[in-house]
């Protein structure tokens, strides 16, 4: 069994997610994405995006001059890795509590809301066959 990946920080989230968006990326790539909404420069990001390599978070193809980065694993794995993590942590491992502090935080669509109930409905029906 493969040992669970760390725990992104908030830098590095942002990262995978422009490397989920946008596929395999060199650093300037990322740099470029993350320009609009962080302040970074781009040192910064290449240091970050190696430390990402090194714990697993993303991998490095080296073959050619410009090193090209991607998320080693996908978003749905992820957010379901840092969900388990704050399920536990947070909530002593109850999805109701979870869901409902959720939805008083921030209120959801009704769009939102009935992809809820689809996703709870097929939920049902796997659990149940």
């Amino acid at each position: 069994m493969s040992r669970p990946l760390p725990r992104p920080t908030d830098a590095e989230l942002a990262i995978l997610r422009v490397l989920w968006d946008r596929g395999p990326s060199t650093v300037r790539h990322v740099h470029e994405a993350l320009a609009g909404s962080r302040e970074t420069g781009y040192t910064t990001t290449l240091k970050l995006m190696q430390i990402m390599a090194e714990k697993g978070l993303v991998t490095r193809d080296e073959s050619s001059r410009t090193h090209v980065y991607d998320a080693r694993v996908s978003r749905d794995v992820t957010q379901r890795q840092l969900v388990s993590d704050l399920l536990d942590r947070a909530f002593g491992g109850s999805a109701a509590a979870l869901v409902l502090q959720a939805l008083s935080a921030q209120p959801a669509s009704s769009r939102e809301l009935a992809e809820i109930q689809r996703l709870i409905a097929d939920y049902k029906e796997r659990r149940d066959s």
